[in-house]
């Protein structure tokens, strides 16, 4: 599987990582249009989770912009890719090399460094320093998360 592509509702709902998506070293948090950001990890499933859980404690810029922008943040994607697959020959899938290409191609919002011009975040999104009204736990969210993914359902099931 080269890529992982689903709404962060879908990724909370996930708390263990599929065997097949563990070779994923790189990801992103994008919406439909702007990507926010790049990063690399030897278990990017992983990383994603610590992003979300450091929200809370202010060590992660992109997920404290998750919970600032709570519940609308449910719709953002996260991608899950892989140095070594086709798309990254480019570079000899080399996973700091892979992660420059994808961030010098992307221009993510809250990725300052290997970034010349970030995307300015626009003024619809609330930025990580805003207030946080709601969820206050990881839990919260996983089950808001649940109810998301039911409800959507239901609409899917009356089409």
């Amino acid at each position: 599987m080269e890529k992982i592509i689903l709404p962060i509702k879908k990724f909370l709902t996930m708390p263990q990582c599929p065997a097949a998506w563990k070779r994923h070293d790189l990801y992103l948090f994008r919406d439909d249009e702007i990507v926010f950001y790049v990063g690399q990890s030897r278990h990017a499933f992983g990383r994603v989770w610590d992003h979300l859980h450091d929200g809370f404690k202010g060590r992660s810029a992109v997920g404290r912009f998750v919970l600032c922008n709570w519940p609308r943040s449910m719709r953002f994607i996260v991608e899950l890719m892989n140095s070594r697959s086709a798309r990254f020959d480019i570079v000899g899938n080399n996973l700091d090399a892979a992660e420059r290409h994808l961030i010098a191609g992307l221009s993510p919002c809250f990725n300052e460094a290997l970034n010349e011009r970030p995307t300015p975040l626009p003024a619809t999104y609330s930025p990580p320093n805003a207030s946080v009204r709601h969820p206050r736990s990881i839990k919260t969210m996983m089950r808001q998360a649940e109810y998301a993914l039911y409800q959507d359902s239901r609409k899917a099931a009356w089409r």
